[in-house]
């Protein structure tokens, strides 16, 4: 478990420098797990190896990563309730948008590949029809 940890710890570590040193704008965590995940797949790493059991024991208990984000709303609650407006339309349009994005982004990728999606298992007949 240790030695896990360890590896963990070390890739992290790596992709902080790695961001620093190539002054990019990506968190050190998100570029260690990359490089974790290039590791990995090159060594074609067992389930049965020191970072994948450190990495089970660690989403065996995820629920405790979200204590200090819960302890941070209930410090600012004061601020979330003086800017609800703002914050509540920033959620739903950044939301919206998003949503906007992904929906222009599949239809023009359909359109791109001439492959209509299939999602709902219609039949020639089209959807909710029996043949």
């Amino acid at each position: 478990m240790i030695a896990g940890l360890t590896w963990l710890l070390a890739f992290q570590v790596l992709g902080e420098v790695v961001v620093r040193v190539l002054d990019v704008t990506v968190p050190g965590p998100v570029a260690g797990m990359l490089l974790l995940f290039v590791f990995l797949r090159l060594r074609r790493y067992g389930d049965d190896g020191s970072i994948v059991r450190a990495g089970t024991a660690l989403l065996r208990h995820l629920q405790l990563f979200f204590v200090p984000a819960g302890v941070g709303i209930v410090v600012y609650l004061a601020v979330l309730r003086d800017h609800a407006l703002p914050i509540a339309a920033a959620v739903l349009g950044s939301w919206l948008i998003g949503l906007v994005v992904v929906g222009w982004t599949a239809v023009g990728l359909e359109r791109l590949l001439g492959k209509p999606r299939d999602d709902l298992g219609a039949g020639p007949h089209g959807a909710g029809e029996a043949a």
